[in-house]
This record gives C-alpha cells, sequence and structure tokens, in this order.
C-alpha cells in the first residue's frame, strides 16, 4: 500500500490515536506517530532485506493489518500485534540456513564498515561483522528484535519497548541474556587443560 505526501501511512490512523492516550485522531500527532511507525519498520526490515524487498514488506505489513484491524484491537496490545505481523512479513521474506534467519546482508551496512577507509581494516571489519550476525541469528526471536534494535541502530530501550508493545523489564532483559550468549559465541572462555577436579 503506498502512501501519497501528506498522508499517513497508516489507513487506521484513527483508530490506533483511540488506542493511544492523549493522541487527537485527526491531529498531527497521529499522523506523526504513523510515521514514526513506519520509519522503525523500515529500520528492522532493513537488517535482513534489500531496499525493495524491505519496502515491500512493510507495506505489506500495513496492508495485512489494515485487512486485520478488529483482530489487532481485540488484541492485548496493538502494538504488539503490529509488531508479530511485522516480523512475520520479514522473516517469510528472508533466506534461512538451517532454520536460522539469515543476517548476511546486515555486515556489508554496518555503521563500522562506512568509517572504515584502510581496505585490509574493511575485510577484517566486514569478517567481524559476519561472525557475529551469524550468532545474532541463532538468538530466539525477541532477543534477536531486541539486539537488532538496540545494537544496529542504537534505539533506546524505551523506544523498543514502545515498538515492541512489551514491558521495558523485559526488553533489558533480553538484552542481556542475548549479550551474555553472544559473548559465549564470540569470547569463549579458554579451554582448561589438565585436571579439572
Amino acid at each position: 500500500m503506498a502512501t501519497t505526501a501528506g498522508a499517513s501511512p497508516l489507513p487506521f490512523k484513527i483508530d490506533l490515536a483511540a488506542c493511544a492516550p492523549g493522541l487527537s485522531p485527526d491531529g498531527p500527532e497521529a499522523i506523526h506517530a504513523g510515521s514514526r511507525l513506519e520509519t522503525d519498520y523500515l529500520l528492522f526490515a532493513q537488517a535482513f532485506l534489500d531496499d525493495d524487498q524491505r519496502d515491500a514488506a512493510v507495506d505489506d505489513t500495513f496492508d495485512i493489518l489494515w485487512l486485520s484491524w478488529d483482530d489487532a484491537l481485540a488484541s492485548q496490545d496493538t502494538r504488539r500485534y503490529a509488531w508479530n505481523v511485522l516480523r512475520a512479513t520479514v522473516m517469510a521474506r528472508i533466506p534461512h540456513r538451517d532454520g536460522w534467519p539469515e543476517l548476511g546482508m546486515a555486515a556489508f551496512d554496518t555503521v563500522a564498515l562506512k568509517f572504515c577507509t584502510d581496505p585490509a581494516g574493511g575485510l577484517h571489519q566486514i569478517a567481524e561483522s559476519l561472525q557475529l550476525f551469524t550468532a545474532m541469528s541463532r538468538l530466539p526471536a525477541h532477543q534477536l528484535d531486541v539486539m537488532v534494535l538496540r545494537w544496529l541502530y542504537d534505539m533506546p530501550p524505551e523506544n523498543v519497548s514502545a515498538l515492541l508493545g512489551v514491558p521495558l523489564a523485559a526488553v533489558r532483559s533480553d538484552e542481556c541474556h542475548a549479550t551474555r550468549f553472544l559473548g559465549s559465541v564470540l569470547c569463549p572462555p579458554p579451554p582448561t587443560e589438565g585436571n579439572t577436579l
């Protein structure tokens, strides 16, 4: 579903605004909230898809939400419902290796690589990023979502919580557990030698 200039990307902005206390259904806040949502959705999809597929996935997400808005309103949290639709739409479009999402595209679109001026350093950065993203792809879905938003896009935890429709404590817990897992995979403890008793 394409949007026109100046129009809200959410055809259901009135319903969405009614679910968000303090927003006027027709006010600029509702349009801004919809634009911000679309921007955040595009960021998440960018970690997995090229530009055309990213745009199509987000457009499809809004189409699905438009068609299932009654279900979204009946859910416990419309933000969580919408996030699950986006996640399912993005994951359906990306290749999977051994049942895990492939994050290889993201390794070539990192801030560190963009600021690297040395060709040898760039190759080293790509290898390091590929290792990180391979490990990240093994995270449970909720931890992967948090890590993509927090680590790749430096989104504040409060914004991640609002976007995903989960408590802030869950975001912090997911980040902590994911960080611990990634640390154990990327920097394993040295093997012990000899008698360990």
